[in-house]
């Protein structure tokens, strides 16, 4: 079994190849066609919607694909956009909400948004690496996780934002060690904690990004693939007792200073 870590790794060492070979293959490749053959000639919400492909390709591109079902709900999130503070993508905690009514904003644009880069170029992009992400995930959810946190981290700067996110929520409690907490009371008390402790500028920072990024797939072995991880490997051959994978996380948290 290879390692998360060891398999992020591969996946990210030629990103662009990956992802050259994700768009070749024939049902991203036939969807793809389609979408962009299409979504220029829609004018409208309606339209939009009706479009049972053009709707789901857009809804997996911004990582929606498990509200697609919810038409009436995404109808409000676009008719209201998000010029206004009070609209409702904006009073969501899922950022993802927001950048879906961006880029299918009719409310500003009108009939010319399905012609503009956000809901073109920028759509089909997100589509390839959703869907890269998506098949990372049947192999391995923390891969999954960790090619979703890169992607996505730099547009967050709140422990709420955090939170609202269950994919970005996970990787960070992970590394952090928190807890679950479903209260009001614990969600503010962990949003609280995130803020404290991690700094999201950080996230501007690629090569920070990428070594947040690898602590998380080592801590994620530990947890999950004790067979595998790479930290156990050290150990391979040791007679010790009691190595197991509880006391090397621990050891790693103390060398990392979380």
């Amino acid at each position: 079994m290879t390692s998360t870590f060891t398999s992020y790794a591969l996946l990210t060492r030629d990103l662009d190849a990956t992802l050259a070979r994700k768009a070749a293959q024939p049902d991203v490749a036939r969807e793809t066609a389609y979408y962009k053959a299409k979504i220029g000639s829609v004018t409208s919400i309606d339209e939009f919607l009706a479009d049972r492909r053009l709707y789901a390709y857009a809804m997996k591109a911004y990582g929606l694909e498990d509200m697609t079902y919810a038409k009436a709900f995404m109808r409000k999130v676009l008719t209201e956009g998000v010029a206004d503070s009070t609209a409702f993508a904006n009073r969501l905690a899922d950022d993802r909400y927001v950048a879906f009514a961006k880029a299918f904003d009719f409310n500003t644009n009108g009939a010319a948004t399905t012609t503009l880069a956000a809901a073109t170029t920028d759509t089909t992009a997100a589509y390839l690496r959703q869907s890269v992400e998506s098949d990372a995930g049947s192999d391995d959810t923390g891969v999954r996780l960790a090619l979703y946190f890169a992607r996505v981290a730099p547009t967050v700067s709140s422990g709420y934002g955090v939170l609202g996110d269950p994919a970005l929520s996970q990787v960070i409690k992970t590394v952090l060690g928190l807890p679950d907490g479903s209260s009001a009371e614990g969600i503010a008390n962990q949003a609280a904690i995130i803020e404290k402790r991690v700094d999201f500028a950080d996230f501007q920072d690629p090569d920070k990004l990428r070594r947040f990024v690898q602590r998380f797939t080592a801590i994620w072995d530990a947890k999950n693939n004790a067979a595998s991880a790479p930290i156990l490997t050290l150990f391979a051959d040791s007679t010790t007792p009691g190595l197991d994978a509880s006391l090397l996380l621990s050891l790693q948290r103390i060398r990392t200073g979380s």
